[in-house]
């Protein structure tokens, strides 16, 4: 394969990938909205005949024109029908507010051009806000603030999707150049070995899928870990803070809960960028980084965690500590957004050849290994996996719920860790 024909592959899955996206989240918004909403025969006439006018204009501009994408005019008429739709359909429900909009913020970041990338992102924040608080806010003694937490919540939105666009463009050109340079060197192999093409053909094949499928891994964890848990907690800080707009001081935690979290999404993500690992780590061991972390989420959340060292703490890898630090904030967010907990628990423990990290909750619980559509507890097993840990989930509904991960601090295991590779 010429390194043409790798870039072809390459924007042809991206593409495909592109034009599948709002069927699905216009199917996952309609069947939420019309299981869990309590609407009226007419409301579900009117949810399902957008849905099927948002699906067939998405149906006709691109999956049956694609060539049509590549007018910037065309382009531009799509993103505004495709923005008019979220807001109609939000507005309805906000299922689709939640869901459905980001379509608009990936079709507008793929589709547009130069400064119309970001009027078609902030167009299509502005109609899932609006979604979001069912409506512009009314003439109410109250209306500025109002108006001020929607621009907030725009703006965050705005920055964040450009922000995490940008950073999956670069991740977009440093897969394609990986996969360029393989096949380039794919075909200087060939040269020389043609008594040996078809079996080096296949073996560099593999590498390469081997490759490309780590690194989508690595990413897939990283964005998970920063933008992902950052944008969930933002929502609902300023979901929350609407509905505490009458109270002055109860508004303004939240919206000083949002821009905090806003800010350390940010410095994360430019750290990711980097390869550079987490900033708690950078002037402290993993106790107090963890100490940190449980502070902070506590502040924000309102409920209480007992944090505990046992054994002889020492410093360990960076990876293996970057490892726990990250297992400790998904499962911290996971009870933060699913338990409903009352008091969390959490303890690092050094042992003589292992560290085990231990965050135990009261909150609702769950049935262990059931497909819960998210890929919390998959980062956190494969993180643990990968230096030969063992990760171990205890818990039951209303039993509350236990997350464990073990990992060996021998020489051998650290030995087999490239120095530098913590992100």
């Amino acid at each position: 394969m010429t390194p043409d024909d790798a870039r072809h592959v390459a924007d042809g899955q991206l593409a495909s990938g592109m034009a599948a996206l709002p069927y699905l989240v216009l199917a996952v918004s309609a069947g939420l909205t019309l299981l869990i909403e309590d609407t009226t025969p007419a409301g579900r006439l009117a949810i399902l005949g957008l849905t099927a006018l948002a699906a067939g204009w998405t149906l006709w501009m691109v999956t049956l024109h694609p060539a049509w994408m590549a007018n910037p005019k065309a382009a531009g008429l799509y993103v505004a029908g495709l923005v008019g739709f979220i807001a109609a359909l939000g507005l309805l429900s906000p299922w689709f507010a939640g869901f459905y909009a980001f379509t608009g913020y990936v079709h507008s970041w793929a589709l547009l051009r130069g400064r119309w990338r970001v009027v078609g992102v902030a167009g299509t924040a502005a109609a899932a806000v609006t979604g979001y608080f069912g409506g512009l806010p009314g003439p109410d003694p109250a209306v500025i603030s109002s108006y001020l937490l929607f621009i907030v919540a725009i703006t965050v939105l705005v920055v964040l999707v450009s922000l995490f666009g940008d950073i999956t463009a670069d991740q977009g050109a440093r897969s394609r150049k990986m996969v360029e340079q393989l096949a380039e060197a794919n075909a200087r192999l060939e040269e020389t070995m043609r008594e040996n093409s078809g079996l080096q053909a296949q073996l560099l094949l593999q590498a390469r899928e081997a490759g490309v499928t780590d690194e989508r891994q690595r990413m897939a964890r990283e964005i998970h870990d920063t933008l992902a848990q950052g944008l969930a907690g933002i929502i609902t800080q300023v979901q929350a803070a609407a509905k505490a707009k009458h109270d002055p001081a109860e508004w303004q935690r939240h919206l000083d809960n949002a821009a905090r979290l806003a800010r350390d999404s940010l410095a994360e993500a430019r750290r990711s960028v980097h390869a550079v690992g987490p900033g708690e780590l950078e002037s402290a061991r993993l106790p107090e980084a963890l100490a940190e972390v449980t502070k902070r989420w506590e502040g924000i959340h309102g409920v209480r965690v007992e944090f505990a060292t046992t054994g002889d703490a020492r410093p360990l890898h960076p990876e293996v500590e970057v490892t726990l630090l990250r297992v400790a904030q998904e499962a911290l967010a996971n009870v933060g957004k699913h338990a409903g907990a009352a008091r969390v628990g959490v303890t690092v423990s050094y042992m003589d050849d292992v560290v085990t990290l231990d965050v135990r909750d009261d909150g609702a619980g769950f049935v262990p290994g059931a497909d819960s559509g998210g890929f919390g507890m998959t980062s956190m097993r494969q993180r643990v996996t990968r230096l030969a840990g063992t990760f171990e989930v205890e818990s039951e509904p209303g039993g509350g719920a236990a997350v464990s991960a073990t990992i060996p601090v021998g020489t051998a295991v650290s030995a087999t860790i490239p120095a530098g590779e913590a992100k």
